[in-house]
């Protein structure tokens, strides 16, 4: 099979893989706490991790780097997985699925923001144009299309899912910087993520729930989400001619996620909630052609 049809196949793969994480988060938070979702998600990342890294013969890589290479882990660790899937998990236990899913998905557009402090990028009238878009998007979805009493469904539960996608893209632009092997730097963020999450859970004094149901899901979310989806993804970015032709493809991810939400969680798909990420995918799209930014640096 010649390197571009490769290339399709395997982004399309992680595409419906990351379509199905919604659907994965909501009914795994049926029987499971938040805390408990993310601490046994991420032993299964890690395990998957290592797996790779050792088809993949990198365990040597581990031995080669500094110590600062490891506190450089430990930060970005602290970042993604353990705060994002906090603040993310959270937010999925409170909303409906349809609603945090696209609201989380504004991650690149608050990329571009945080690019400007960050990075000293600056951006022109038609990006912010674009982030205004993208922004009403959110509004439609957050009130439920009563754009003219804009009362929030849920102000905790809108603040994180939004709250997720500003650690989503401050973790994206310090991981940029770092050098180290991508599968590397994954399974060691995976490892100290879930360190973070264990000392959680012994400050709270709480113990993990266990539920086979609960257990599956988040065995389903650490394989998947957390771990094999990024390599297949990474794939498939190395074998495209340009990043563009599997990058676009990420577009559809949100859409066949509803799709899904609605045959596996049960959700009656609102107006509000396609109408608003009609806007949010504009938005992005539009900032990608007209702006300059880090794009296509993650999963949907």
């Amino acid at each position: 099979m010649e390197k571009q049809k490769q290339a399709y196949l395997y982004a399309i793969t992680a595409i419906l893989f990351w379509s199905t994480m919604a659907s994965a988060f909501k009914v795994s938070l049926r029987h499971l706490d938040f805390l408990d979702l993310l601490f046994f998600s991420s032993i299964a990342s890690v395990l998957i991790l290592f797996l790779i890294l050792l088809v993949q013969n990198k365990l040597t890589l581990l031995r080669e780097y500094s110590g600062m290479d490891y506190l450089r882990s430990v930060a970005l660790g602290f970042l993604n997985p353990f705060l994002y899937y906090v603040v993310l998990f959270k937010a999925y236990s409170l909303l409906p699925a349809q609603e945090a899913q696209p609201l989380n998905y504004t991650w690149s557009i608050v990329l571009v923001l945080l690019s400007i402090p960050i990075l000293k990028q600056r951006i022109g009238f038609k990006s912010i144009l674009a982030i205004l878009i993208s922004y009403f998007g959110v509004l439609v979805i957050s009130t439920r299309g009563d754009l003219l009493g804009l009362t929030l469904s849920n102000p905790t539960g809108v603040a994180l899912a939004l709250g997720s996608s500003v650690i989503w893209a401050s973790f994206w632009i310090y991981n940029v910087k770092d050098k180290r092997d991508d599968v590397a730097k994954l399974f060691l963020n995976s490892l100290f993520g879930f360190a973070f999450i264990s000392i959680t859970l012994m400050i709270s004094s709480k113990r993990p729930m266990f539920d086979f149901r609960g257990l599956t899901g988040a065995t389903y979310v650490g394989f998947f989400e957390m771990g094999v989806t990024f390599v297949l993804w990474l794939r498939a970015l190395r074998l495209s001619r340009t990043t563009a032709q599997v990058s676009n493809l990420i577009y559809l991810s949100p859409f066949v996620s509803l799709v899904l939400i609605h045959l596996i969680v049960g959700e009656t798909i609102m107006l509000s909630t396609i109408t608003g990420l009609v806007f949010i995918v504009a938005g992005i799209i539009l900032q990608q052609r007209w702006g300059r930014t880090a794009s296509a640096v993650r999963s949907p």
